[in-house]
Protein backbone atom coordinates (compact mmCIF):
# COMPACT_ATOMS: atom_id res chain seq x y z
CA UNK A 1 0.00 0.00 0.00
CA UNK A 2 1.42 3.37 -1.01
CA UNK A 3 1.37 6.11 1.63
CA UNK A 4 1.73 9.86 1.54
CA UNK A 5 5.21 9.59 3.06
CA UNK A 6 6.39 7.11 0.42
CA UNK A 7 9.55 8.30 -1.33
CA UNK A 8 8.35 7.14 -4.76
CA UNK A 9 6.40 9.60 -6.93
CA UNK A 10 2.65 9.49 -6.48
CA UNK A 11 0.96 6.85 -8.66
CA UNK A 12 4.29 5.26 -9.66
CA UNK A 13 3.79 2.18 -7.48
CA UNK A 14 0.41 1.40 -9.03
CA UNK A 15 1.84 2.03 -12.51
CA UNK A 16 4.60 -0.48 -11.78
CA UNK A 17 2.03 -3.06 -10.68
CA UNK A 18 -0.01 -2.50 -13.82
CA UNK A 19 3.08 -2.93 -16.03
CA UNK A 20 3.63 -6.36 -14.47
CA UNK A 21 0.14 -7.58 -15.44
CA UNK A 22 -0.76 -9.03 -18.85
CA UNK A 23 -3.58 -6.57 -19.56
CA UNK A 24 -5.52 -8.61 -22.08
CA UNK A 25 -9.29 -8.90 -21.80
CA UNK A 26 -9.18 -12.04 -19.68
CA UNK A 27 -6.49 -10.59 -17.45
CA UNK A 28 -8.22 -7.27 -16.82
CA UNK A 29 -9.76 -8.78 -13.67
CA UNK A 30 -6.18 -9.06 -12.39
CA UNK A 31 -5.77 -5.33 -12.98
CA UNK A 32 -8.88 -4.75 -10.88
CA UNK A 33 -7.47 -6.92 -8.10
CA UNK A 34 -4.23 -4.96 -8.26
CA UNK A 35 -6.04 -1.67 -7.86
CA UNK A 36 -8.11 -3.03 -4.97
CA UNK A 37 -4.99 -4.06 -3.04
CA UNK A 38 -3.46 -0.62 -3.59
CA UNK A 39 -6.31 1.69 -2.66
CA UNK A 40 -7.84 2.39 0.71
CA UNK A 41 -10.17 5.33 0.09
CA UNK A 42 -8.80 8.28 2.11
CA UNK A 43 -5.22 7.14 1.44
CA UNK A 44 -5.78 7.15 -2.31
CA UNK A 45 -7.29 10.63 -2.14
CA UNK A 46 -4.14 11.82 -0.34
CA UNK A 47 -1.94 10.24 -3.02
CA UNK A 48 -3.92 11.90 -5.81
CA UNK A 49 -3.83 15.26 -4.03
CA UNK A 50 -0.07 14.93 -3.66
CA UNK A 51 0.25 13.99 -7.32
CA UNK A 52 -1.58 17.17 -8.37
CA UNK A 53 0.42 19.38 -6.00
CA UNK A 54 3.72 17.97 -7.29
CA UNK A 55 2.99 18.52 -10.98
CA UNK A 56 4.52 21.95 -11.48
CA UNK A 57 3.21 24.47 -14.06
CA UNK A 58 4.31 22.63 -17.23
CA UNK A 59 2.98 19.22 -16.20
CA UNK A 60 -0.23 20.79 -14.86
CA UNK A 61 -0.79 22.46 -18.23
CA UNK A 62 -0.19 19.13 -20.00
CA UNK A 63 -2.72 17.43 -17.70
CA UNK A 64 -5.35 20.04 -18.54
CA UNK A 65 -4.60 19.70 -22.26
CA UNK A 66 -5.24 15.94 -22.33
CA UNK A 67 -8.34 16.11 -20.09
CA UNK A 68 -11.88 16.78 -21.26
CA UNK A 69 -15.39 17.76 -20.28
CA UNK A 70 -18.44 15.58 -20.89
CA UNK A 71 -22.12 16.33 -20.36
CA UNK A 72 -22.04 14.69 -16.92
CA UNK A 73 -18.48 14.97 -15.59
CA UNK A 74 -14.95 16.29 -16.00
CA UNK A 75 -12.47 13.57 -17.01
CA UNK A 76 -8.96 14.47 -15.75
CA UNK A 77 -6.16 12.41 -17.31
CA UNK A 78 -3.62 11.97 -14.49
CA UNK A 79 -1.13 9.72 -16.27
CA UNK A 80 -0.67 8.83 -19.94
CA UNK A 81 2.74 7.40 -20.79
CA UNK A 82 2.87 6.13 -24.41
CA UNK A 83 4.92 3.07 -23.42
CA UNK A 84 2.30 1.91 -20.88
CA UNK A 85 -0.80 -0.10 -21.91
CA UNK A 86 -3.02 1.86 -19.51
CA UNK A 87 -3.90 5.37 -18.37
CA UNK A 88 -4.96 6.83 -15.01
CA UNK A 89 -7.97 9.15 -14.72
CA UNK A 90 -9.94 11.12 -12.14
CA UNK A 91 -13.63 11.66 -12.94
CA UNK A 92 -15.22 14.64 -11.24
CA UNK A 93 -19.01 14.42 -11.57
CA UNK A 94 -20.96 17.61 -12.07
CA UNK A 95 -23.88 18.48 -9.78
CA UNK A 96 -26.91 16.50 -10.96
CA UNK A 97 -28.76 19.67 -11.92
CA UNK A 98 -26.01 20.46 -14.45
CA UNK A 99 -26.17 17.11 -16.25
CA UNK A 100 -27.26 17.08 -19.87
CA UNK A 101 -28.62 13.85 -21.39
CA UNK A 102 -26.44 11.63 -23.49
CA UNK A 103 -23.35 10.43 -21.66
CA UNK A 104 -23.07 8.60 -18.33
CA UNK A 105 -26.87 8.45 -18.07
CA UNK A 106 -27.26 6.68 -21.42
CA UNK A 107 -26.84 2.92 -21.88
CA UNK A 108 -23.34 2.66 -23.31
CA UNK A 109 -20.10 0.75 -23.56
CA UNK A 110 -16.52 1.98 -23.92
CA UNK A 111 -13.66 1.53 -26.39
CA UNK A 112 -11.48 0.30 -23.52
CA UNK A 113 -11.59 -1.91 -20.42
CA UNK A 114 -11.38 -0.17 -17.06
CA UNK A 115 -11.57 -0.61 -13.33
CA UNK A 116 -12.69 2.15 -10.97
CA UNK A 117 -13.07 3.06 -7.30
CA UNK A 118 -15.30 5.76 -5.80
CA UNK A 119 -13.19 8.28 -3.89
CA UNK A 120 -16.04 10.42 -2.63
CA UNK A 121 -19.83 10.44 -2.95
CA UNK A 122 -21.61 7.66 -4.82
CA UNK A 123 -23.88 6.81 -7.73
CA UNK A 124 -26.48 4.38 -9.00
CA UNK A 125 -24.88 1.86 -11.36
CA UNK A 126 -26.93 -0.19 -13.81
CA UNK A 127 -25.77 -2.99 -16.12
CA UNK A 128 -27.58 -4.00 -19.31
CA UNK A 129 -27.77 -6.70 -21.93
CA UNK A 130 -27.80 -4.79 -25.22
CA UNK A 131 -29.10 -5.99 -28.58
CA UNK A 132 -26.99 -4.72 -31.48
CA UNK A 133 -28.71 -4.59 -34.88
CA UNK A 134 -26.56 -6.59 -37.37
CA UNK A 135 -27.44 -4.21 -40.23
CA UNK A 136 -26.91 -0.81 -38.60
CA UNK A 137 -24.38 -1.86 -35.94
CA UNK A 138 -26.35 0.23 -33.44
CA UNK A 139 -28.08 -0.78 -30.21
CA UNK A 140 -31.75 -1.49 -30.89
CA UNK A 141 -32.81 -2.61 -27.39
CA UNK A 142 -31.40 -2.83 -23.87
CA UNK A 143 -32.53 -4.92 -20.91
CA UNK A 144 -31.62 -3.99 -17.34
CA UNK A 145 -29.85 -6.91 -15.62
CA UNK A 146 -28.41 -5.42 -12.43
CA UNK A 147 -28.78 -2.23 -10.36
CA UNK A 148 -26.56 -1.19 -7.44
CA UNK A 149 -26.32 1.97 -5.36
CA UNK A 150 -22.54 2.35 -4.97
CA UNK A 151 -20.98 4.34 -2.13
CA UNK A 152 -17.54 5.71 -1.30
CA UNK A 153 -14.93 2.94 -1.46
CA UNK A 154 -16.91 0.75 -3.86
CA UNK A 155 -14.95 -0.55 -6.84
CA UNK A 156 -15.80 -2.33 -10.05
CA UNK A 157 -14.66 -3.45 -13.47
CA UNK A 158 -16.14 -2.95 -16.94
CA UNK A 159 -15.00 -4.63 -20.16
CA UNK A 160 -15.34 -2.96 -23.54
CA UNK A 161 -18.15 -5.29 -24.67
CA UNK A 162 -20.26 -4.68 -21.54
CA UNK A 163 -22.99 -2.05 -21.28
CA UNK A 164 -23.96 0.12 -18.33
CA UNK A 165 -25.17 3.53 -17.25
CA UNK A 166 -25.06 5.88 -14.27
CA UNK A 167 -28.48 7.56 -14.14
CA UNK A 168 -27.62 9.69 -11.12
CA UNK A 169 -24.72 10.55 -8.82
CA UNK A 170 -24.40 12.26 -5.45
CA UNK A 171 -23.18 15.83 -5.84
CA UNK A 172 -19.42 15.96 -5.34
CA UNK A 173 -18.80 12.39 -6.52
CA UNK A 174 -15.26 11.62 -7.68
CA UNK A 175 -13.85 8.34 -9.03
CA UNK A 176 -10.38 7.04 -9.86
CA UNK A 177 -10.04 4.89 -12.99
CA UNK A 178 -7.39 2.71 -14.60
CA UNK A 179 -8.22 2.38 -18.31
CA UNK A 180 -6.74 0.11 -20.94
CA UNK A 181 -5.72 1.47 -24.30
CA UNK A 182 -8.64 1.40 -26.80
CA UNK A 183 -9.50 -2.11 -27.97
CA UNK A 184 -12.31 -1.10 -30.38
CA UNK A 185 -12.54 1.79 -32.89
CA UNK A 186 -15.78 3.19 -31.45
CA UNK A 187 -18.34 2.87 -28.67
CA UNK A 188 -22.13 2.66 -28.69
CA UNK A 189 -24.87 4.35 -26.70
CA UNK A 190 -28.64 3.98 -26.45
CA UNK A 191 -31.32 6.25 -25.03
CA UNK A 192 -33.82 4.02 -23.20
CA UNK A 193 -36.51 6.74 -23.42
CA UNK A 194 -36.34 7.49 -27.16
CA UNK A 195 -34.93 4.05 -28.19
CA UNK A 196 -32.36 5.80 -30.38
CA UNK A 197 -28.84 4.36 -30.68
CA UNK A 198 -25.63 6.16 -31.59
CA UNK A 199 -22.09 5.24 -32.60
CA UNK A 200 -19.27 7.36 -31.13
CA UNK A 201 -16.03 7.66 -33.11
CA UNK A 202 -13.20 9.66 -31.46
CA UNK A 203 -12.30 12.81 -33.37
CA UNK A 204 -8.61 11.92 -33.54
CA UNK A 205 -9.40 8.89 -35.71
CA UNK A 206 -11.48 10.89 -38.20
CA UNK A 207 -8.72 12.98 -39.81
CA UNK A 208 -8.37 10.70 -42.82
CA UNK A 209 -12.14 10.77 -43.41
CA UNK A 210 -12.17 14.57 -43.02
CA UNK A 211 -9.46 14.86 -45.65
CA UNK A 212 -11.54 12.77 -48.09
CA UNK A 213 -14.72 14.76 -47.45
CA UNK A 214 -13.40 18.32 -47.43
Amino acid sequence: MITVSSPVPALSELAQRMREIDLTRRRWTAAHAGVETWVDGPGLRSVLRRHLLDLGPAKAAALVERSRETTTHFAWCLRDNPDEPFTFWLHEYKPQQDWRPGYADSVHNHRYHFCTVILHGGYRHERFDATVDPDTGLISAAKLTHRTDCETGASGIMLADQFHRIPRAVDGTMTFLVKSRPVTPWSLSYDPDTHIGHRHVPVESRLEELTRRI
